[in-house]
């Protein structure tokens, strides 16, 4: 099993859900975050005065999947979230020794 960490541009959430929803991901977890990369935030001007935004918002997409899923969620993934722009994100993919679901003891694929 494999756990997916994908930072996206909020806009694009609903083509990645989509998306994966197309390959039969079933579940996925989101999460409203702040950061910078390249791009180092952004100069805005608000009432006449400019001021920088050191943290943009992104989202944080996370799934647990069979470890023969990765390669086409991650290809879902970058095409669904991608614009060209700098700042589209990037994705982590990491292993997962258990999974258990709570509701029912389930553990491992069962639980996915």
């Amino acid at each position: 099993m494999k756990l997916v960490m994908a930072i996206i541009k909020p806009f694009r959430l609903d083509a990645v859900r989509e998306a994966l929803t197309g390959l039969g991901i079933q579940g996925l977890t989101v999460s409203e975050v702040k950061g910078f990369g390249r791009q180092k935030g952004q100069t805005e001007i608000y009432r006449g005065a400019e001021y920088a935004v050191s943290f943009l918002p992104k989202l944080k997409l996370e799934l647990v999947i069979k470890a023969d899923e990765v390669e086409k969620v991650v290809e879902a993934i970058t095409t669904a979230a991608k614009t060209g722009q700098i700042g589209d994100g990037k994705i982590f993919v990491t292993p997962v020794d258990q999974v258990t679901r709570i509701r029912t003891g389930e553990t491992d694929a069962e639980a996915l």
